[in-house]
């Protein structure tokens, strides 16, 4: 029997390499409150009129979004949802989501009149 190259002898250990946690990869993809800049906008394009407050810029996993959106829905007494990473909110709520997310230590930025 020709003996085998190097590069297909079969490796074999007892011990597998640990895997990071979710929570390990998590935390290190995702900045900080404190490390992020929320742009709040109001948008009524596409919107048959109706006016809409429009968070961008946050770097959140979707969940995390979805809490963050539960909790400014709350402060304004409107509806809302998560669209392609930016929180939606009915109406024009820019001074409300304001005061709550830099309650919540982001940095806030109004765009637009």
């Amino acid at each position: 029997m020709p003996p085998r190259p190097p590069s297909s002898r079969l490796v074999y250990t007892s011990e597998p390499e640990p895997e990071p946690t979710e929570s390990v990869a998590a935390a290190a993809a995702f900045p900080s409150a404190r490390q992020q800049t929320a742009r709040i906008a109001r948008d009524r394009k596409r919107r048959a009129g109706k006016t809409v407050t429009v968070v961008s810029g946050l770097r959140h996993d979707p969940a995390t979004l979805e809490r963050l959106l539960k909790t400014l829905k709350q402060q304004c007494g409107a509806g809302g949802t998560v669209k392609d990473g930016e929180l939606e909110i009915q109406g024009d709520h820019r001074e409300r989501v304001a005061a709550a997310l830099q309650a919540l230590g982001y940095g806030v930025k109004l765009i637009g009149g």
